[in-house]
């Protein structure tokens, strides 16, 4: 059965939420604030968050922003603004789905199953796999990533963003590819949110993000993980 952490301060979403996850199965912790719901997080875990942006103590933004330097587990924001700069701020700090209220409980359910479907696919191999390109270092089976000998702290999608492009250098992956292959065939968000992940990545492993050295943009198809400055 898996559990999930709901962060919601509105009573009465909060209680339909929870009613209708235990229904589907679900087994549901409830957190009022951003406070309780980082410590329920940090100490009993969970295998999804639903997080609200607007929270008393501490906002649904700095909670995803703080778990995403210490876990991968996998986090849904919902937002009552309409404002996309909000949606694209919670990508870009590491969520994996946004859902913009008022929404239906049944998109909210289906996202809800898309995502732990794809983390019960993660592949549990024993083979190891190790991604080496100009002074790039992925472990794909212990998920860890390195730039210099140094090593980065990615969220879930980001490492596995990275991993993909670097399973395919020189090769042009559409959006559409990316979002199949990362995020899974039955994501219900658009093209977009690679586009924010791959602004996210580029901050993290390029030396200068504005002139990527890496992953290049294919004006019209997507990105490519570039060649030319790697197997040297």
């Amino acid at each position: 059965m898996s559990t999930i952490l709901l962060v919601e301060d509105e009573t009465t979403l909060a209680e339909t939420l929870c009613y209708n996850l235990e229904r589907e199965g679900y087994q549901v912790r409830q957190a009022l604030d951003g406070i309780q719901g980082l410590e329920m997080a940090r100490n009993e875990g969970a295998d999804l968050l639903i997080l609200d942006i607007m929270l008393p103590r501490l906002d649904g933004l700095s909670v995803c922003r703080i778990l995403r330097q210490e876990s991968d587990i996998p986090i849904i924001m919902l937002t009552a603004r309409q404002d996309e700069v909000d949606r694209i701020a919670g990508l870009e700090l590491g969520a994996d789905d946004y859902v913009s209220k008022p929404f239906s409980l049944g998109e909210l359910l289906a996202r809800v199953r898309a995502i732990l479907r794809r983390t019960e696919r993660q592949p549990t191999g024993d083979k190891r796999e190790i991604l080496d390109c100009g002074g790039l270092r992925v472990d794909a089976r212990s998920r860890r990533a390195w730039r210099n000998g140094v090593e980065l702290t990615l969220p879930q999608k980001a490492f596995d963003l990275l991993t993909c492009l670097m399973r395919n250098r020189g090769i042009a992956l559409s959006r559409d590819l990316l979002l199949e292959r990362v995020w899974g065939y039955d994501f219900l968000g658009d093209s977009r949110t690679v586009d924010v992940h791959i602004r996210w990545l580029r901050e993290k492993i390029e030396p200068e993000p504005a002139s990527p050295r890496y992953i290049q943009t294919v004006r019209g198809v997507g990105y490519r993980f570039d060649t030319l400055y790697v197997d040297t």
